[in-house]
């Protein structure tokens, strides 16, 4: 992971890392980085691992031909172009104002 830093860059880190946290800090602050290290390593996992799904669902989904589903344009029995009729609410939609013309 830190293929990047040498060894004299890892020491500098290290040196500024004791005076600002100080030695009985230092291994704390480690532990917290490490925590939320593994945290996002979880996180970036699970979210790929779900993006796999999500691309396999998507990719063996079936075929469905146009006429299965009855989307040929014509009206039928089910009362629209291929697809059933919306069931009516049990409210009553709200009565559009009247609209006068403006002349």
């Amino acid at each position: 992971m830190f293929l990047w830093l040498g060894p004299t860059d890892m020491a500098a880190i290290f040196a500024i890392a004791l005076l600002l946290f100080g030695p009985d800090q230092l291994p704390k602050v480690a532990r917290q980085l490490g925590d939320v290290m593994r945290h996002m390593q979880n996180t970036t996992q699970s979210f790929m691992l779900e993006m796999d799904r999500a691309a396999r669902d998507a990719e063996f989904r079936p075929n469905v031909e146009p006429d299965e589903i009855g989307s040929t344009g014509e009206k039928d029995e089910t009362g629209g172009e291929g697809w059933p009729e919306e069931k009516q609410s049990p409210v009553a939609p709200e009565p559009e104002p009247p609209t006068e013309e403006v002349k």
